[in-house]
């Protein structure tokens, strides 16, 4: 006997050669693993402790947001429409963010991701040894890597100063994530894993970026950098080594496939093909940097020398938002904007970035990403009756994956099962009390703003002068 048996059901198991899709399906699941997957007609395992019968809803992979910063997701909505996202509008509040109200913000960011799909969160912050307690709680499955760099305090820096590099900065966050490290690795078998995560080749020296790669080396894992992201870190890298971030990287032996390049938003098309074919991934946040910074980053480029490239939401304070669905329509409509051709970056193509292409990118294809016996049960259920889902065909047109794309916005799951464990039945969460965790988070909120008064009036940044005139 199984413990779970979802019957009935439109799968998406995204194996084979396209999505795989399989009407009136079947998955049966015991402990944290799926045990069968077919037609529930020809399925040999019929008894379970407990069966859901889902009525031709959607049964597919969780979704993969392959980088996401929650540390920093109680700072939403207070930067957006300008051009200097950082120091124009978010600088005060970030000198006011406390470690309570980063752990706080992050328990709500996550339980906004969990509940429109997300099984699988990349957090890559601080503290993470703290949030890391957020993602055991909830029973997301986790992949963190506490930041690190060599930076005291970049808030005074004028732009074009070249950043000073402190070395025992550095150290201390390289033992934070040593501790994290040693802590989390392996967690409940393997549903809480570590990177590492230097968070940029222009905030930290060669020597300590080299160090970090010895320890991804020594734990078997990957590292999680920030590359090429603007044009403030091409600037840094070639005011400071006189080369580009890419090129650097590559001859201090930092492109290859330990490596998930994050954003790539300045890299050119050659850069860009050198990280492909060097085996790193590419993590790709279309929200996030359209939004900040009005680019395309270039995926199109990337996917015509590899399939490793996975979507991640990135930061509540810039993207607004960190739900996969909205991620995957921006992807597909942004890059079809971009080159004026309707064809790229399909439906299908892009539901591969956010499941089985996201988990190649993390090196995980083995374990998530798809529907198949073996691997690890993270499966969402989605609701085909909702307005938004509305109409569900499948002949002589299937129009079941474009609507999840470029229709769903994630209030259409109802159940998400992580590790094979329900984690969220019928939109309640199983594990979290969520008013609570909003209660608790808002008033961090407010005590941050409180403390960001006095930054917010002395550094007159854009935003506070819109704020003056009225207009926001």
């Amino acid at each position: 006997m199984v413990d779970i048996l979802i019957k009935n059901a439109t799968l998406i198991t995204m194996e084979g050669k396209g999505l795989g899709i399989i009407p009136q399906g079947a998955v049966s699941i015991k402990d944290n693993k799926i045990t069968e997957v077919g037609q529930l007609r020809n399925f040999t395992q019929k008894k379970a402790h407990k069966e859901i019968d889902v009525e031709e809803k959607v049964v597919m992979p969780g979704l993969i947001d392959a980088h996401i910063h929650t540390g920093i997701g109680i700072l939403r909505g207070l930067s957006q429409d300008v051009d200097n996202w950082m120091e124009g509008g978010l600088w005060p509040f970030v000198k006011a963010l406390d470690e309570e109200g980063r752990v706080k913000g992050s328990m709500v960011n996550i339980i906004e991701g969990l509940k429109a799909g997300t099984t699988t969160f990349c957090d890559y912050d601080n503290p993470m040894g703290k949030i890391a307690n957020n993602h055991a709680q909830v029973g997301s499955r986790a992949v963190l890597a506490d930041t690190v760099n060599e930076m005291s305090d970049k808030s005074d820096i004028e732009v074009g100063d070249l950043y000073p590099l402190d070395p025992s900065v550095g150290q201390e966050k390289l033992r934070n994530a040593l501790e994290l490290m040693e802590k989390w690795h392996g967690y409940k078998d393997g549903r809480i894993r570590c990177l590492m995560g230097p968070q940029g080749p222009d905030m930290m020296s060669k020597e300590l970026l080299l160090e970090v790669k010895e320890i991804a080396k020594r734990y078997n894992t990957k590292i999680h950098m920030h590359v090429a992201q603007g044009d403030r870190e091409i600037y840094q890298m070639e005011k400071r080594y006189g080369k580009r971030s890419i090129q650097y990287l590559d001859e201090i032996g930092y492109l290859d496939d330990m490596l998930l390049a994050v954003h790539l938003t300045e890299a050119t098309a050659e850069e860009t093909k050198l990280v492909a074919q060097r085996g790193a991934s590419m993590i790709l946040c279309s929200g996030s940097i359209g939004i900040i910074d009005g680019i395309v980053p270039p995926a199109a480029e990337f996917k015509k020398y590899s399939s490793k490239l996975a979507l991640g939401s990135d930061q509540a304070p810039g993207n607004n938002c960190n739900n996969m669905f909205n991620e995957m329509k921006f992807t597909a409509i942004l890059n079809k904007c971009k080159v004026n051709d309707p064809k790229v970056f399909p439906a299908w193509e892009v539901l591969k970035m956010a499941t089985i292409n996201a988990a190649k990118a993390l090196g995980m294809e083995d374990e998530i990403g798809s529907i198949a016996p073996g691997k690890k049960a993270d499966i969402i259920i989605v609701d085909t009756n909702s307005p938004s889902m509305f109409p569900a065909l499948q002949t002589p047109q299937r129009n079941i994956v474009p609507n999840l794309v470029y229709s769903a916005n994630g209030s259409e799951v109802e159940t998400v099962i992580i590790d094979g464990e329900i984690v969220m039945e019928e939109r309640r969460l199983t594990k979290t009390n969520e008013k609570q965790a909003i209660l608790e988070g808002q008033k961090a909120a407010e005590n941050i703003a409180q403390r960001a008064e006095k930054f917010y009036k002395n550094m007159n940044t854009t935003l506070s002068k819109k704020m003056e005139e009225g207009l926001i």
